[in-house]
């Protein structure tokens, strides 16, 4: 062997080494949990189609896939949030920014054509700009920050095993109820301005108003990188995996690659339930129910005026949002137990105060600004909304505050990115 094909051995081999060092080995497989994870998903497909028709089947279905999603690249909007205000990391802001520019454009696609699959006419997740969302989006993002996940986060957190999340989840939707009971007052007697389009209410339609979006990521983007060079931030750490093509079922997913996932289901969504991708309308429903229950009247509340209320007396799986969270929940549940990351573990008295806290700021939050980081911030945006960049500007607003807080909670402020949302 000759010297120079030696030496170019040599760095391959180098370079081998250093890829396997950086792969944070998966445990095994927990064949019982994954199996219980498989008849679950069978149960809710049969409950999902023979109560509420194929429709909710196939919703279903696309929430199982967004839970495997979101769980294979940790994609968050908590710990996006965080590293950018935290530390200048803009590696997931960016996969936003992706995620939102191909959602934008398959959403112009469909609100051109005006049809769905069943027929409906899609309806863009369009809501006034006011007093309530300025409130709720800045509450929305102290919560997320000290209730250690999202609403998706929240979701796929539980379906991965994060014990204090299923905390969270319960006061997320107690707080999602007393924000229904408050709703009237935010939204109908406070300050707010009619909705705004970017492609109709500009007067620019569809193609002028995608053009206006992608000025405006493309500007976002490239502001990431001037703060990642000026705050010289870390890279994200990396993510327990495997290689090759296990990687699709057991691995690690790129941010990126899960953004283009992401927006193309956000985008069946739409094009199914004739409505973009939400969650925390489910949770005040479960949680309004609960409390009908025990008596209290809920269907007095403005919020559930009008059409809303005849869910409160239909079953859950005749309601689209519902649906894809419980398949939310088990596409994750699914993968985090093909890794062999569902593991429960105890948690400090001050960690669950904080996902407590979190959860009802995060619940009450999102009643008040019509959704959460998916209904809000995700759909608005891609809906072409200007509420969805308020959303973001004041949850980004109210993460910075709760870098203060989280320290009261014995919740670090990453000097490192951190990568769960």
């Amino acid at each position: 062997m000759s010297s120079s094909s030696a030496s170019t051995a040599l760095s391959k081999d180098n370079v081998n080494k250093k890829v396997k060092s950086q792969i944070v080995p998966l445990g095994s497989p927990q064949p019982w949990l994954v199996i219980s994870a498989v008849i679950i998903a069978i149960i809710l497909s049969i409950a999902s189609i023979s109560i509420g028709g194929i429709k909710q089947g196939i919703l279903l279905w696309i929430g199982l896939l967004l839970g495997v999603t979101l769980f294979h690249a940790r994609f968050g909007f908590t710990s996006a949030f965080r590293r950018f205000t935290s530390v200048g990391n803009g590696e997931a802001i960016r996969a936003h920014m992706l995620m939102l520019a191909v959602a934008s454009t398959l959403f112009a696609i469909i609100f051109s054509f005006n049809t769905t699959l069943f027929g409906a006419k899609p309806t863009p997740n369009l809501d006034p700009v006011g007093t309530s969302l300025i409130v709720g989006s800045f509450l929305f993002g102290i919560g997320m920050q000290l209730g250690g996940g999202c609403a998706s986060g929240t979701l796929y957190a539980v379906g991965g095993g994060r014990t204090e999340m299923f905390f969270t989840l319960i006061a997320f939707i107690i707080g999602s109820v007393i924000g229904a009971w408050h709703f009237d007052f935010w939204v109908n007697q406070m300050p707010s301005f009619k909705p705004f389009s970017l492609a109709t209410s500009t007067g620019l339609g569809w193609l002028g108003g995608w053009v206006l979006q992608m000025i405006i990521f493309g500007v976002i983007t490239w502001m990431t990188f001037v703060v990642e060079k000026k705050r010289k931030a870390p890279k994200m750490a990396s993510l327990p995996t495997t290689t090759g093509w296990k990687r699709i079922f057991r691995g690690s997913w790129p941010l990126l690659t899960a953004a283009v996932v992401l927006a193309v289901l956000n985008a069946a969504t739409l094009f199914v339930k004739g409505s973009p991708w939400g969650i925390t309308s489910g949770f005040a429903l479960w949680g309004s129910k609960a409390a009908s229950a025990l008596g209290i009247n809920v269907e007095d509340w403005a919020y559930w005026s009008g059409p809303k209320a005849a869910a409160l007396h239909q079953s859950v799986f005749t309601d689209g949002t519902s649906v894809m969270d419980f398949g939310l929940i088990i596409g994750a549940f699914v993968a985090s137990t093909l890794g062999g990351l569902f593991v429960l573990k105890k948690i400090p008295a001050k960690r669950l105060a904080a996902a407590i806290i979190g959860g009802l700021l995060m619940g009450y939050g999102a009643r008040l600004a019509f959704g959460c980081n998916i209904g809000a911030y995700f759909s608005g945006i891609a809906s072409f909304s200007l509420h969805g960049y308020v959303w973001a500007i004041m949850a980004m607003l109210g993460t910075y505050v709760a870098l203060y807080l989280r320290p009261l909670f014995g919740m670090s402020v990453p000097k490192s990115s951190d990568h769960f949302c």
